[in-house]
């Protein structure tokens, strides 16, 4: 099997905001930090929107939970990077083509030709095969049996089980490192990583604890052709300030929710893309045999609160209407639609059901008590649900959450926390409710989602709670079903579609019985872009990445298409 690749108005706070931050100007000779009119400078720095993840803290450790975006796809590359929003052929980054052997059990990696590193070290196949087999890679259970380069730009990956539906994992999400650096770096996910050596298009310039800027590297392989010589990550700690920013023009690029996005296109310059990808969930730490605790591992408790939930509503009121309906498969429709293996599991339920929902906890000996809350051996049933503050679509949609289990007999109570609190709770399991994302699937097949967000102890992509999940997976609801493990492990065995669809209604079964994720909405995944100033964005005609400045590899992607505009 060959896989040919394709070549192919501001506010008083925001100003502010923006001095603090010092943002990096142009040499337009005015005093404008955009140019104005002036039309595009090679020297301007593209700035993009960090997050709200502040202070800004120096990790550019790929298998960091707290991994700076710039890492992931500016400095560090894949071999490929794959399309999420459309069942395209991959480009090719660091490789060139690659080809399965007949079984599956063999990939065939050619790499490009006369490539280094940004440090000036050659590129080779060694460095690939040595990327392959490195632990923080290579975790046990992979099945790599070897890495071999056969010469300076060909690998040759032998596993023990075929790899057809790990295609992605293995091409388009492991980070291509350098054997000269990382051969002696043992304790791979506790370093910070400050001056990170890359194949990517660029380069560490500096950091501060609101910025940080990264600059073309000269020793990139397109290093001639990169129009975007410096970039500009700026960090503020809330939804609001960044879309005051954007509508002042004074950010080029971000990936956020704006619930009325023609307030920052007015101003000329930001033009606007809806891409629905990821899934919106509560994360439930649902397995107490792994240490959570809490009456979300109750899976009736569980049933009953997904039943309770109006979706409708929360999309019209929290996200404005951009969001899209989720299936409780976690196969995103339409694009999946094929792998659904019962019609009646491909949607969520849109309106709540609190008869329903009362229905399921009475039948697992609760009762409703004179409060109106339901309760078992003298214990209110009472849950505790967090969101990331300043997540303003979040938020409102857990304040929906509470009001709506509530009338259910369902005592949640939502409250948001910083950005630090929440990747700890999630990564430790010390938590009983999350509002959280799941990354969606990078290919036309949920496979990815079962394996790294649904797989258990056999699959290892959990861990007990107090422990970190294994790096490059998100199981974090702690949920471990053998059942699912081994369909999952069965299915990453086959390219055969009816096997996989079969193996795939047993997954599906058993995830949208036990709910270790209530599936809320598909996230509307907005990216906001500067085409005035700057062009070669994805766009409805051409769409040929995933376009928000936060996606892992395709931002880096995106970044190398760019010019500035004349």
């Amino acid at each position: 099997m060959t896989r040919n690749v394709k070549r192919i108005a501001l506010t008083a706070a925001a100003g502010a905001s923006i001095l603090a931050l010092g943002l990096t100007g142009c040499a337009t000779g005015d005093n404008s930090p955009s140019g104005d009119d002036k039309g595009g400078d090679d020297s301007r720095a593209l700035r993009v929107w960090a997050g709200s993840q502040t202070p800004i803290t120096a990790n550019f450790n790929p298998y960091a939970p707290t991994v700076l975006h710039g890492a992931l796809g500016p400095i560090y590359e894949t071999l490929f990077v794959f399309n999420k929003t459309a069942d395209t052929d991959p480009v090719g980054l660091v490789g060139d083509s690659y080809e399965f052997n007949e079984d599956g059990t063999v990939i065939t990696v050619k790499i490009k030709g006369d490539q280094k590193w940004s440090d000036g070290e050659p590129l080779t196949a060694a460095d690939v095969a040595f990327t392959f087999q490195y632990e923080g890679n290579n975790p046990e259970g992979q099945g790599l049996v070897s890495a071999e380069a056969t010469d300076d730009t060909t690998v040759v990956l032998t596993y023990e089980t075929p790899q057809f539906t790990n295609a992605f994992q293995r091409l388009g999400a492991t980070w291509v490192l350098p054997e000269h650096v990382w051969k002696d770096i043992d304790n791979f996910t506790e370093i910070a990583n400050e001056e990170p050596v890359g194949s990517g298009a660029y380069v560490v310039d500096n950091v501060t604890s609101e910025s940080y800027t990264l600059v073309a590297n000269e020793n990139f392989r397109d290093a001639d052709s990169l129009g975007v010589k410096t970039v500009q990550y700026i960090a503020v700690d809330n939804n609001q300030t960044a879309q005051d920013l954007l509508a002042a023009g004074e950010l080029d690029w971000a990936g956020m929710f704006i619930p009325n996005p023609e307030s920052v296109t007015g101003n000329g310059k930001i033009e606007w893309l809806n891409t629905p990808q990821d899934p919106t969930v509560l994360y439930t730490c649902s397995n107490a045999d792994l240490g959570c605790v809490g009456a979300q591992t109750d899976v009736a408790v569980r049933q009953a609160l997904n039943v309770a939930i109006d979706r409708a509503t929360i999309n019209e009121k929290a996200f404005v209407g951009l969001t899209g309906e989720i299936s409780p498969t976690f196969a995103l429709i339409p694009r999946d639609e094929r792998w659904v293996a019962d019609e009646a599991n491909k949607i969520s339920p849109q309106s709540a059901d609190a008869a329903a929902a009362g229905k399921i906890l009475e039948e697992a000996g609760y009762a409703k008590g004179s409060d109106g809350f339901y309760a078992k051996d003298g214990k209110t049933l009472e849950l505790d649900m967090v969101s990331v503050d300043g997540w303003t679509d979040y938020n409102d949609a857990g304040k929906l959450i509470a009001e709506q289990a509530a009338e259910a007999g369902i005592k949640v109570n939502a409250s948001t926390v910083q950005w630090n609190e929440f990747s700890d709770g999630r990564q430790t399991g010390e938590y009983e409710l999350i509002m959280g994302g799941v990354v969606g699937t990078s290919v036309a097949d949920p496979f990815q989602i079962y394996r790294d967000w649904i797989g258990g102890e056999k699959v290892q992509s959990t861990a007990k709670v107090g422990e970190e999940v294994p790096a490059g997976r998100w199981n974090f609801s702690r949920y471990s079903n053998p059942v699912v493990d081994d369909a999952i492990l069965a299915a990453s065995a086959t390219d055969d579609e009816a096997t996989k669809k079969e193996l795939y209604g047993t997954i599906q079964s058993e995830i949208v019985r036990d709910l270790p994720y209530i599936p809320l909405v598909i996230n509307a995944t907005q990216t906001f872009y500067n085409a005035k100033d700057f062009t070669g964005w994805p766009t409805e005609d051409d769409l040929y990445a995933f376009p928000p400045s936060w996606g892992s590899g395709s931002a880096g992607y995106i970044l190398t298409q760019l010019k500035p505009a004349n």
